[in-house]
């Protein structure tokens, strides 16, 4: 178990490390970056010159390190983050990429994670009770449903669910976690209630095509365990149906729906940036849009290398759980 676990850190690290790489030269592919976007805004707000506006972008470039090579600009971020812990200087915001994302992760994943939770839960009892009445009416109707969450766009759902908030039921700041009474408040039920009334659209829209795809999963994998030669065994013993499916099919079914959890994050998250993206709401998914569009590339690059280290984090803690669950995979 631990020369399995030992291999699976090693390809994580290695795995974050391509990761930073590609991410990094990516955002730089993109013709100009910040200072090119400052300059805009010299000329179309500040009423520069096109002269003076120049010479204050290649100020703003020597400061910034931005007339150094991609190369070098990339070892200066990676040392940076391994020395110091600091993740560049956001040329945006005017502070350091890594407390603009450690201060908004944490409500990011909080998010990721509810969706997540709420999806596989639900994803996985729908596909429990489905799968014994294959091609009946509960297993139809639910399969048409799945078919269209995993269909539909979530930032249009996101944009429906806004519409309606905004416009049907005049609900106001909706693109806050609080409203403005609880901001300060100390923590209550009331602050909690008021809380879930304002992050239930980011939950219920990212986690819906999670239990859409979890439940297929879960009924393909009920479906190929109850026809197994054990469980024809188990029913010719005698045992009530029930048992059968909960105590014999189910804890097997179970198996490739944890490997699967690994790559189902990836989604959640996915699912979490577009929905806080159409809502405004102040997690990673704004500030990570506008420093794609401002090329604020340390910001970005920083966004990337946190997600993708929290998606290498989901697919690790999905492989142990799965070699805990059967040894044989500790040595593949």
């Amino acid at each position: 178990m631990l020369n399995f676990i030992i291999r699976r850190l090693l390809i994580s690290v290695l795995v974050l490390i391509a990761i930073a790489v590609t991410s990094f030269f990516i955002i730089q592919l993109p013709p100009g970056d910040f200072a090119s976007t400052y300059k805009q805004f010299l000329i179309q707000t500040g009423g520069m010159t096109e002269d003076r506006a120049e010479e204050m972008t290649q100020l703003v470039r020597r400061q910034y390190g931005l007339d150094q090579p991609v190369h070098m600009q990339f070892f200066t971020w990676v040392r940076g983050i391994v020395t110091e812990g600091k993740f560049g200087y956001s040329f945006a915001y005017r502070r350091d990429a890594g407390d603009i994302i450690m201060d908004r992760l944490p409500k990011t994943l909080m998010l990721a994670l509810a969706a997540h939770l709420t999806s596989t839960i639900v994803g996985v009892l729908a596909g429990i009770y489905v799968a014994p009445r294959q091609y009946g009416w509960a297993d139809n109707i639910l399969s048409v449903i799945a078919f269209i969450f995993t269909s539909i766009p979530r930032f249009f759902i996101a944009l429906v669910i806004l519409y309606v908030l905004v416009f049907t039921f005049r609900q106001s700041h909706v693109t806050s976690f609080f409203s403005p009474e609880y901001v300060v408040a100390p923590w209550s039920w009331a602050k909690f209630v008021d809380l879930m009334s304002h992050i239930w659209p980011v939950i219920v829209v990212a986690g819906l095509g999670g239990v859409a795809r979890n439940m297929r999963v879960m009924r393909g994998n009920l479906l190929d365990v109850l026809n197994a030669q054990y469980v024809t065994t188990a029913r010719s013993k005698g045992l009530h149906e029930r048992g059968v499916i909960y105590k014999h099919a189910v804890p097997n079914a179970l198996h490739p729906m944890v490997a699967y959890q690994g790559t189902a994050l990836p989604y959640m998250l996915q699912g979490e940036l577009e929905v806080t993206i159409v809502m405004g709401i102040a997690t990673l998914g704004p500030i990570f849009y506008q420093s794609l569009a401002t090329q604020d590339i340390y910001l970005a690059g920083g966004i990337l290398l946190a997600i993708s280290s929290l998606i290498v984090l989901g697919n690790l803690i999905a492989d142990l759980l799965l070699a805990v669950l059967d040894p044989r995979i500790r040595y593949s």
